[in-house]
């Protein structure tokens, strides 16, 4: 198994139309990805960094999943209020 860990900055932790996004488009959006396993959205920190975790079957299902996410970010329309800091895939060292 594979994780993909993200670290974003948010402009607004409290923002509920970025929650909301986040709930209805976002989670549902990456749940469909091939090799989807689970997925984490963390809440902000008191520097405004906010952390997912996003599991999947294979090495390749996550960085297919890795491409999507950094597609999201450089496209013409970002989330707005969210930056990307951090993107990468990370094999899965235990679970429980």
């Amino acid at each position: 198994m594979h994780a993909v860990v993200i670290t974003v900055y948010v402009a607004d932790p409290h923002d509920e139309m970025g929650r909301k996004n986040l709930r209805e488009n976002v989670a549902p959006g990456v749940a469909r990805a091939p090799g989807f396993v689970a997925g984490y959205w963390l809440e902000p920190t008191a520097g405004n960094e906010a952390l997912s975790v996003v599991l999947f079957e294979t090495e390749d299902f996550a960085k297919a999943g890795l491409d999507m996410a950094k597609e999201m970010f450089a496209g013409s329309e970002p989330p707005p209020g969210v930056r990307l800091k951090t993107a990468e895939v990370r094999a899965v060292a235990a679970n429980a």
